[in-house]
């Protein structure tokens, strides 16, 4: 293929993965394949699209800086305490691979699009209760747990980021997409750090494909701001359903 048709690809899918990335966390499920049809490796186009995945983030804080000042500390907290998930998940795949964990994550994706469900047909109200001591631990244990899991293997987890945010707090949609963006990009970083140690970055691809993920991270927050809560995590959660499908699908038959 040509060079400036391989840029064009990789930008088209950029902004493509920006948006569903910054409004959904699925941003995957575009780059990740056109890396492969490029013919990088699977573990190389995972940590590429890792490198490129941080231009979401920077484009997604830049139009959420109005969400994220909402609510500072719990952006913090969750910022953090995925960072440090995602350092030990980023040292485990460097010295475990993420094949035998493929088959896993289809039911972790699944149980994410069933919180999101949950979260959409409980009313504000349930979900307004201050957390007990217990409970908060629970919810940074399993915060945690989200960014070993970005670290270590991070197909959708922003899905999984998000469910869990909405169904553990009373703030609104769009907040908990913007922590939810912010908390990817500082774990996405981190990762990245130790893989380009590790692993080959095909470079020449994160830029193109970065551009096109920072057009796409920019816009996604601010259509998200005018599309009600119910719609987007009703749409949000069958788009967990059907990648999880075809996730089982590629691990068990492909």
């Amino acid at each position: 293929m040509h060079s400036l048709l391989i840029i064009i690809y990789l930008l088209v899918a950029g902004v493509a993965s920006g948006l569903t990335s910054s409004m959904a966390g699925m941003g995957s499920i575009f780059s990740y394949p056109v890396l492969l049809s490029l013919g990088v490796p699977p573990v190389n186009a995972d940590v590429t699209n890792t490198a490129a995945l941080i231009f979401t983030g920077v484009g997604a804080g830049a139009s959420s800086t109005k969400e994220l000042r909402h609510e500072p500390r719990m952006t913090l907290q969750v910022a953090l305490t995925s960072l440090v998930g995602g350092i030990v998940g980023s040292y485990i795949l460097v010295k475990a691979p993420a094949s035998s964990f493929e088959k896993v994550v289809p039911f972790i994706i699944a149980f994410a699009g069933i919180l999101m469900v949950v979260a959409n047909r409980r009313p504000v109200q349930a979900r307004a209760h201050v957390l007990t001591g217990w409970q908060q631990f629970g919810r940074l244990v399993a915060i945690f747990g989200v960014g070993l899991y970005i670290g270590y293997f991070g197909a959708s987890a922003g899905i999984i980021l998000l469910a869990l945010l909405s169904v553990t707090n009373n703030l609104p949609f769009p907040v908990n997409n913007a922590i939810k963006n912010f908390s990817s990009l500082l774990t996405n970083i981190i990762s990245l750090i130790i893989y380009a140690f590790n692993t080959k970055v095909y470079w020449q691809y994160v830029l193109p494909l970065g551009i096109g993920f920072f057009i796409g991270g920019y816009i996604g927050p601010i259509w998200f701001r005018h599309i009600p809560a119910r719609l987007l995590r009703s749409a949000i959660a069958i788009g967990a359903f059907v990648l999880a499908g075809y996730l089982f699908v590629t691990a068990y038959f492909g």
